[in-house]
């Protein structure tokens, strides 16, 4: 079984897939065998998976073994409407075989593989699971993708929280644009002040990687 990293964020539009690909990069660089996908991904409209074909193109330049998959192969269940899993499924059960099936063709051409999830970690994926309990149920280590703007505080402990509470082993990753300038301010005094160590998607990703690997 490859090594198992679970991207996850605080909500949705946090940076989930551009951290997946920075990820892929890092670990490419160290000479592994890189692999990902995205279990479920939703608004996906004629076919076409904006997020699951960034990161096909990007894993088949990283790991040539990936050039006969296509994006149904990384993105094995997908739903037209942009929404929670549960509700652009019309409530249907989560069809976990799918998605296993999915894992162990892909786990057979790479060392290290990326699962990037849908959502936060509350996201409901059908009427029994929740986003963080596909974590627990493909046995993996997860990486929390937090924001750097005001109110990151509370979204990011909540977040660790919950992880906490069902014993997922964890790193935490800001992933800090532009316009959040006032991070540094408003919000990275109590992360610093606190012990909370900081660790940027943009700067610390190979620390990142690292520190994933070996948990």
């Amino acid at each position: 079984m490859a090594k198992r990293i679970f991207i996850t964020a605080t909500n949705t539009d946090i940076g989930k897939t551009y951290t997946t690909k920075l990820l892929l990069k890092s670990f490419a660089a160290r000479g592994l065998k890189v692999g990902v996908i995205k279990p479920i991904e939703t608004g996906v409209l004629d076919g076409f998976c904006p997020d699951g074909s960034e990161l096909l193109a990007l894993v088949q330049k990283l790991n040539p073994a990936f050039e006969d998959f296509d994006v149904k192969d990384i993105v094995p269940i997908t739903y037209e409407l942009a929404a929670a899993p549960y509700v652009a499924s019309n409530a249907a059960a989560f069809d976990m075989d799918r998605v296993n099936a999915a894992i162990e063709k892909l786990e057979r051409v790479c060392d290290v593989l990326l699962i990037e999830g849908a959502g936060g970690l509350y996201v409901p994926v059908d009427a029994d699971t929740m986003m963080i309990d596909l974590i627990q149920e493909l046995n993996a280590v997860a990486l929390l993708v937090t924001h750097c703007s005001l109110g990151c505080i509370n979204d990011t402990l909540l977040s660790k929280k919950a992880l906490q509470d069902k014993k997922i082993r964890h790193v935490v990753a800001f992933n800090c644009r532009d316009k959040d300038e006032s991070f540094s301010v408003v919000s990275e005094p109590y992360f610093i002040n606190s012990g909370f160590e900081v660790l940027k998607v943009s700067d610390d990703i190979d620390t990142l990687s690292q520190l994933l690997y070996n948990l």
